[in-house]
């Protein structure tokens, strides 16, 4: 848990079995991955979580073999998987911090940071049911169906068991 320390000394919880946290009480959940609109969800998380005085669980997801590892290469690159994890740890507490410094006043509540492994619309849905909203960002890389929203917010708003607020970016200028 952190306090009004500015993001120094952010915890991270990390979760190597494709799982997202359970058995704590429902809070907010923000994705985060690094992106500018995930860093701006996690902004608007952390205020949710403030306005209803919720923890606040901030979850990357890695999916190092998105197609599966062919037979016998598992145990090849786990060394790799476990490099990817400590970065990704890495990356979403610095992304915690620059969130915080530019913050008026840093987020003091409580809050874990949680990198799991697995396809990231997978764990996010498997974790919606247990959270009282859900925040994630926009990136918009698809096709002209995800023109506004990215696959995991679409995925997301039409899928989740739990309410979903899709941060878009703030206004140019």
């Amino acid at each position: 848990m952190t306090g009004g320390s500015a993001g120094r000394d952010v915890p991270v919880v990390l979760s190597v079995l494709g799982r997202p946290p359970a058995g704590r009480p429902a809070g907010v959940l923000a994705a985060c991955d690094g992106s500018d609109g995930s860093l701006w969800a996690l902004d608007r998380a952390m205020t949710e979580a403030e306005l209803f005085g919720l923890p606040l669980y901030v979850l990357a997801v890695v999916n190092p073999a998105p197609a599966g590892y062919p037979p016998g290469m598992a145990e090849l690159v786990q060394e790799s998987v476990e490099t990817l994890v400590e970065s990704t740890a890495d990356g979403l507490r610095r992304s915690v911090v620059a969130v915080q410094r530019q913050r008026p006043t840093p987020y003091a509540g409580e809050m874990s940071l949680h990198v799991v492994l697995g396809n990231v619309i997978e764990v996010l849905l498997e974790a919606a049911p247990r959270q009282h909203t859900m925040v994630v960002g926009t990136r918009g890389n698809g096709g002209f169906a995800r023109l506004l929203l990215g696959s995991v917010s679409s995925a997301m708003v039409h899928h989740a068991a739990c309410p979903v607020l899709v941060v878009p970016a703030p206004p140019a200028g």
